[in-house]
């Protein structure tokens, strides 16, 4: 069983409130006094500007990504982006991200059920070494599963076919031996069934996933509202 990472495992709940803080601190280092509402809604249009850019490239660095977003996010409060803005704000949202960013209530114990049935469990996420490592050693995740890889690493970003070939080629089996489970109908549905795996997406109220491609999604195998779900769908 492969998963994704934020918004899978990790819980997007609350996500807006941390980034917003980090924003808040990326304009004050602009040096621009507005309300907060147009700083919101500056780093949504840069957002979504330069999630267009990269969402149908088949590998990018998540850093680049934040870079220009960050970028273009200065542009619309009518500011330029130093590099030393945007070096200060890209560590200023990972440290809002990985600080703060939970587990599921329910992900430990699901992991651990599933482990108990001899599957082989592992991370295939969409995100930088930078992230990935110390979210997965923090959380305890590194004791339960038996390999995780990020897009850095495997230099391609789902739903791009080499990412799941990477991981099954770590795990030694075949694609339709794999059940992928994620909350991203672009990279993690559309992706896993692009190369024969079964895929389920969880679904977590209004927290939708970041960089979807607008287009009709791939629809999922199975769906599910919790990680638990999964140990009676295995049975």
């Amino acid at each position: 069983m492969f998963f994704d990472l934020g918004g899978t495992l990790f819980s997007y709940r609350d996500v807006g409130r941390w980034t917003f803080s980090a924003l808040l601190a990326s304009a004050k280092k602009l040096g621009i006094d507005a309300e907060p509402r147009d700083i919101g809604r500056a780093y949504r249009d840069a957002s979504n500007a330069a999630n267009e850019r990269f969402v149908d490239q088949p590998y990018y660095l998540h850093s680049d990504l934040f870079r220009e977003t960050f970028t273009l996010f200065a542009d619309r409060l009518g500011a330029r982006a130093s590099q030393d803005f945007l070096d200060y704000s890209i560590a200023a949202l990972r440290a809002a991200l990985v600080g703060n960013m939970a587990l599921r209530p329910d992900c430990l114990d699901t992991l651990r059920a599933l482990k108990a049935k001899g599957l082989y469990l592992s991370i295939v996420s969409n995100i930088d070494d930078d992230y990935l490592m110390p979210m997965v050693a923090d959380s305890g995740l590194d004791s339960i599963l038996d390999h995780w890889t990020s897009s850095e690493e495997a230099r391609s970003c789902k739903p791009d076919p080499g990412f799941f070939h990477l991981a099954l080629e770590k795990a030694d089996c075949r694609p339709e031996q794999v059940l992928f489970v994620g909350d991203s109908p672009t990279h993690d549905i559309q992706g896993a069934k692009g190369v024969g795996m079964t895929a389920a997406l969880i679904v977590e109220g209004d927290a939708g996933p970041p960089l979807q491609d607008g287009r009709e999604p791939t629809p999922a195998d199975h769906e599910i509202r919790a990680l638990s779900d999964l140990i009676a769908l295995v049975e």
